[in-house]
């Protein structure tokens, strides 16, 4: 069971929770102001419990494709398909069974337009990205970030029952977040990325690239975050604390241009530990957004 557990990618699942529950308790607010109507405990339970098992479906049928070019990096040649600790008909099935729970609870306890959010980040993932965005664009990352940026806005929906511009804004939060998020790990493992001839950013168009990028998306994320309390459902706490998030973040990858972009042992190692900063602090900022987001939907 441990290696059909780390074909799931638990990390990348788990948290996602936080992201789910803070756009489901976000629609539960925005449906009490509009119609005085509670939200049941047990729709959040099977709301979380449905897209997880969604995503667990979508990253074990990613490790089911990828499993060729899993074998030619060093981060994940170890991984359960590559070692044939588990077989690739056993992943497919698994996979299969994941999603068709995980689908069936969407659409058995929170509403069609959630479990059609989820249809959609799922069929990114899997077909868009994993088939064949990966390995044949550039914009491969931006298209496994659309797949990304669903968790939250199905919670939303779960909850409220509408696509609405708070779902949009969710979606772009999440959306912007993500890029500089996994341009980071694509600068830390730029050789493993080069071996495997998957084109992202830093193997395609060079770190130096790569960072302009990273800045721009940054700036799109504190915009996009600081929509919310434009249109009303935030107050000037979770603003505050977005905008020093934000700028906090922005600081250190305008570091990153101090840092030379040759292919100097020097150069590689120090734009490396940039990175690796870089990818920690994406982490807090989108964990402490959305617990703001969380605590201020239930306040």
């Amino acid at each position: 069971m441990k290696y059909y557990y780390e074909l799931t990618k638990s990390g990348l699942v788990f948290g996602n929770i936080i992201t789910v529950l803070a756009g489901f308790l976000l629609g539960a607010q925005v449906l009490r102001n509009a119609t005085a109507v509670p939200v049941s405990v047990w729709l959040l339970i099977a709301t979380v419990a449905g897209i997880c098992l969604v995503m667990a479906s979508g990253c074990v049928f990613n490790n089911y494709i990828d499993r060729h070019i899993d074998a030619r990096m060093e981060r994940t040649r170890h991984r359960a398909l590559v070692t044939h600790r588990v077989s690739a008909r056993s992943a497919l099935i698994f996979a299969s069974a994941l999603g068709v729970v995980g689908f069936f609870t969407l659409i058995f306890f929170t509403n069609i337009l959630a479990t059609l959010t989820a249809v959609t980040g799922f069929i990114f993932y899997v077909c868009a990205y994993s088939l064949w965005g990966k390995r044949r664009t550039v914009y491969g990352t931006f298209i496994g970030a659309i797949a990304g940026a669903t968790p939250p806005v199905v919670g939303y929906v779960a909850a409220s029952g509408r696509i609405d511009v708070v779902a949009l804004i969710l979606f772009l939060i999440m959306l912007a977040w993500q890029m500089p998020h996994f341009f980071a790990i694509a600068i830390r493992r730029e050789e493993d990325y080069a071996a495997a001839k998957i084109p992202v950013m830093p193997v395609a168009r060079g770190v130096a690239r790569t960072k302009i990028s990273m800045a721009i998306y940054i700036i799109e994320f504190i915009v996009a975050a600081s929509l919310l309390p434009l249109f009303g459902y935030a107050g000037s706490l979770y603003l505050t604390i977005a905008l020093i998030l934000g700028v906090i973040w922005l600081t250190l990858c305008v570091r990153g241009f101090w840092i030379r972009n040759d292919l100097s042992a020097r150069a590689v190692a120090a734009n490396r530990n940039w990175a690796r900063q870089m990818f920690f602090l994406s982490l807090f900022v989108m964990l402490a957004l959305f617990i703001t987001i969380a605590v201020g939907a239930m306040v």
